[in-house]
């Protein structure tokens, strides 16, 4: 049987219950510092309550120190870290390797995408030093996932969603050389999302000011069974900053694409526990969508980037058909509602957003004057009324079956019950047994209090009565003695839920490089020992450290330039265009530099 996971971020508490609600097996969660999102840490009296909440339906709660950390963090990183494992995080999801170096509790290790997950031997030095699970660089297309999982035995995450980072995760020091802010650190500033002029080397402009370097949403939603076949566990839906909206949306669409999975291959099984109902339709363009791409999992292709803009322009919705002075026509099969906001590309590229002020039949009036044009696209980036259905309390049920049994005792009577985890428990109930003349709805009476699971986690999936007679009971005893067995399987479920704890053991595993560069990461002396006691020759200090940044390589990525603007010497010699060719914006100029052995491009300073 193959155990699949499906992984969705929290940004808090609510985030992290409404994934769990939504169907989510397990939730990431930043702790109170040094989780790589400073938007989104979290106490750790909030963590404990989320912990609580997810184990009873047996999802797991993996918090995230993913950051790089200077030596005099390094102690107060150990104490955050104890007092996750005492609140029983499931795992930590880690990046600096100077972690290993500390006296950690026994608590599975999961190696960050920050700890660039890219290559077969890197991967299996991470394995073979004692992590758990290694979460897979973006950039890796199915063929190299397959060899990965053929030529190892760690548990493996992939990405199927969310925002993408251009570059090699771990591997952008853009945002540090600009603005002084480390990505590797969790306070990047995002200068992959800005627009750039690509020019030559005669200052021939072959783009200008086009978001060169922002790349589309990731959605990998048809191709999950790929992903399950080439070795993937754990689906992860990318979003720590993003708000509970989304994430019910997004948790919501992966859990009915999974379940239908699960449906027709009875070799897959969810990792978590109870069905989840939704009550509403999941629709990914309706939250946060830059548009879609499925990146690297099929090899190079060049509709991954989103040139005209950074924001997210939601679902595509039709095209004009006729323009008036007060209103316009929209060819669309959608029905649009006053409130709703729109948005088109003008005529120089730019992208322009506007709210709808009512909607009269087929026309559309907003509440500006704009200049549009037929045939132009568009797209919704707020639909109020699915917005104010995410907003209820009414989008999801999760219950976890349970098969009672109600039978009679020499005292009284007695229901057993066991939940889907084979989890059982029994309550009795002392009482004098008082024939019924009533014969024809005993039963019914008993299935009808038992089946009321209420606000409860359990759904009564069956109820077996085993009693000869027709007796008289209460209805408020029998509603006692479901909530009184409803309690104690609770108690027993969480009893019983089977919390992982390894040791790390320390060993001398050779690194698969003798010499590292600031690429390492590494910021604290722990870190340095870390990979002397790896066998690493030398090891110079991470990108924060360094004083002389000009030549330096600020960014590493598969998105080629050259490639998106049919200048690859591998399809077609160009002889139009004098390398090297530059980033430029309004205050730098940035060379580009083409690995086109390794298909890989690098942005130096």
């Amino acid at each position: 049987m193959t155990t699949i996971e499906l992984l969705s971020p929290a940004k808090n508490l609510e985030c992290g219950i409404a994934a769990i609600n939504h169907g989510a097996d397990a939730v990431y969660i930043g702790a109170s510092k040094f989780g790589a999102r400073k938007a989104a840490s979290n106490n750790i009296q909030d963590i404990e309550a989320l912990i609580k909440y997810a184990h009873k339906y047996y999802a797991k709660v993996y918090i995230t120190i993913n950051t790089i950390l200077f030596d005099d963090e390094l102690e107060g990183v150990k104490k955050i870290i104890n007092q996750l494992y005492q609140a029983g995080a499931d795992a930590l999801i880690i990046q600096d390797m100077g972690l290993l170096e500390l006296d950690l509790p026994p608590i599975p290790l999961h190696a960050s995408t920050q700890t660039h997950n890219y290559d077969l031997n890197k991967i299996l030095f991470l394995q073979n030093v004692g992590f758990q699970r290694l979460i897979l660089a973006r950039e890796l297309s199915l063929k190299q996932i397959n060899n990965i999982n053929q030529n190892t035995n760690i548990e493996l995450e992939y990405f199927v969603h969310g925002a993408l980072c251009v570059s090699f995760s771990g591997q952008c020091y853009f945002s540090q050389a600009v603005y002084n802010r480390s990505a590797n650190r969790g306070e990047c500033a995002q200068p992959c999302r800005l627009p750039y002029s690509l020019v030559d080397a005669k200052g021939n402009v072959l783009a200008k000011d086009k978001h060169l370097l922002s790349m589309k949403d990731l959605n990998l939603s048809a191709h999950l069974n790929e992903l399950i076949k080439a070795g993937i566990s754990t689906f992860k839906i990318e979003g720590r900053l993003k708000d509970v909206g989304y994430v019910k949306n997004i948790t919501s669409y992966y859990r009915q694409k999974i379940d239908s999975l699960i449906e027709t291959d009875k070799s897959i099984i969810k990792a978590s526990s109870g069905k989840t109902k939704i009550y509403f339709n999941p629709v990914p363009e309706k939250t946060f969508s830059r548009g879609f791409t499925n990146y690297f999992l099929h090899e190079r292709q060049k509709d991954i980037v989103s040139l005209n803009t950074p924001k997210a322009i939601g679902e595509f919705i039709g095209k004009v058909s006729s323009v008036n002075k007060d209103y316009f026509v929209i060819n669309s099969k959608s029905k649009l509602n006053n409130g709703d906001g729109i948005c088109f590309f003008n005529k120089e590229g730019k992208l322009v957003g506007i709210n709808i002020n009512n909607v009269v039949g087929d026309k559309i009036y907003t509440a500006e004057k704009i200049n549009i044009k037929e045939e132009t696209s568009i797209y919704r980036n707020l639909d109020k009324n699915f917005t104010k259905k995410l907003n209820s309390n009414n989008t999801s049920q999760r219950k976890i079956d349970v098969e009672f049994v109600f039978e009679e005792t020499d005292n009284g009577f007695c229901i057993k019950a066991k939940d889907e985890d084979d989890n059982f428990v029994q309550y009795s109930y002392d009482c004098k047994k008082i024939l019924s003349n009533n014969k024809n709805n005993f039963n019914e009476n008993i299935k009808k209090q038992i089946s009321k699971t209420g606000n409860s986690i359990f759904n009564a999936s069956k109820i077996e009565i085993n009693v000869k007679e027709n007796y008289f009971i209460q209805i408020s005893a029998l509603n006692n003695m479901r909530r009184e067995v409803l309690t104690l399987l609770e108690k027993e479920r969480e009893k019983n839920y089977k919390l992982q704890r390894v040791s790390l053991v320390k060993n001398n595993f050779p690194y698969p490089e003798k010499k590292l560069d600031f690429n390492a990461n590494i910021l604290n002396k722990k870190a340095e020992e870390f990979y002397k006691r790896h066998k690493a020759e030398k090891t110079e200090p991470a990108f924060e450290l360094q004083k002389k940044l000009d030549g330096k390589t600020i960014m590493t990525t598969r998105h080629c330039l050259k490639y998106q603007f049919g200048l690859c010497p591998k399809i077609k010699k160009h002889s139009k265009i004098v390398e090297p060719l530059y980033l430029v914006d309004k205050n730098n100029k940035y060379r580009l530099e083409f690995d086109c052995k390794n298909c890989v491009m690098k942005i130096i300073k």
